[in-house]
């Protein structure tokens, strides 16, 4: 999850937390990537690119494009930076903006690319309206988002489930949406944008993929989860034997026997 929406951030942003975020763009880049790409030649504006990790590989699924990555977060796009270097890519710019004051003429970009961005933002709806504003017509969005209320696993746990709980009542504190996957097309077609399609994207993971284990069940999901523990229990949310009991029964559920599964939301439509 990748965003520009400041302190915020439900997540932090921490060490963990940005090597959290390229474990999981490395593992669902083909899941949710596989259709992604953009002509040469063509302007590109990634919103709230984070620390990069969705821009490398916006970056080699276009080569002919340019990449315009921006972020409220000058750590956070140091980061992204260091991250195209160690790529060797040379198709992307960044700059530190705010997606609901984008410093472009209107019309002015080809395709505007959102990523785990909307979840964070307290107004999703004037972030979609101002990015409208920039794209020019005929030009494409693609957002995609989670939905943390489609996790489900076995063995079942009512503890983990309070633990993911937590953290859809935390996101929500903050002023964001956890479960706005589900949402995408009503608000695509509200803002204004036509020919809205949006397909779902399923990770389901059992024993027999062992890299989806480690790289989505235990270093994806589960560590968003344990990342906001104190919070969790500082704002008293959920007691810490619960809490203890509820991550370790996810981690149960990537062992033998286990299976988990979650769905993101790729939505395209043009302006």
């Amino acid at each position: 999850m990748e965003t520009s929406p400041g302190s915020d951030y439900v997540h932090g942003y921490t060490a963990r937390e940005a090597e959290r975020l390229g474990e999981q763009a490395t593992t669902l880049a083909d899941r949710l990537h596989s259709d992604t790409a953009y002509p040469s030649g063509s302007l590109v504006l990634e919103a709230g690119c984070g620390i990069g990790a969705q821009t490398v590989t916006l970056a080699r699924r276009s080569p002919g494009a340019t990449i315009v990555a921006v972020d409220v977060s000058r750590a956070s796009l140091s980061v992204a930076r260091e991250r195209i270097g160690f790529g060797h890519l040379d198709n992307v710019v960044f700059g530190q903006v705010d997606v609901y004051a984008l410093p472009f003429a209107p019309a002015s970009v080809d395709h505007v690319f959102v990523c785990f961005v909307l979840e964070h933002l307290s107004r999703p709806m004037e972030a979609l309206s101002s990015l409208r504003t920039v794209l020019r017509h005929g030009g494409t969005i693609t957002v995609i988002e989670g939905d943390h209320g489609s996790a489900y696993f076995h063995p079942d746990s009512p503890d983990a489930r309070r633990t993911v709980q937590c953290l859809v009542d935390l996101q929500a504190r903050a002023g964001g949406n956890s479960l706005i996957g589900r949402s995408l097309y009503p608000l695509l077609v509200e803002a204004g944008f036509g020919q809205v399609e949006v397909s779902p994207r399923i990770v389901y993971v059992d024993a027999s993929r062992p890299g989806l284990v480690e790289g989505f069940t235990k270093n994806t999901f589960t560590a968003m989860v344990e990342g906001v523990r104190e919070r969790a229990l500082a704002e008293g949310l959920i007691d810490e034997t619960t809490w203890d009991k509820g991550i370790e029964d996810l981690y149960r559920t990537a062992e033998d026997g286990g299976t988990f599964c979650y769905t993101f939301f790729k939505a395209v439509a043009t302006k």
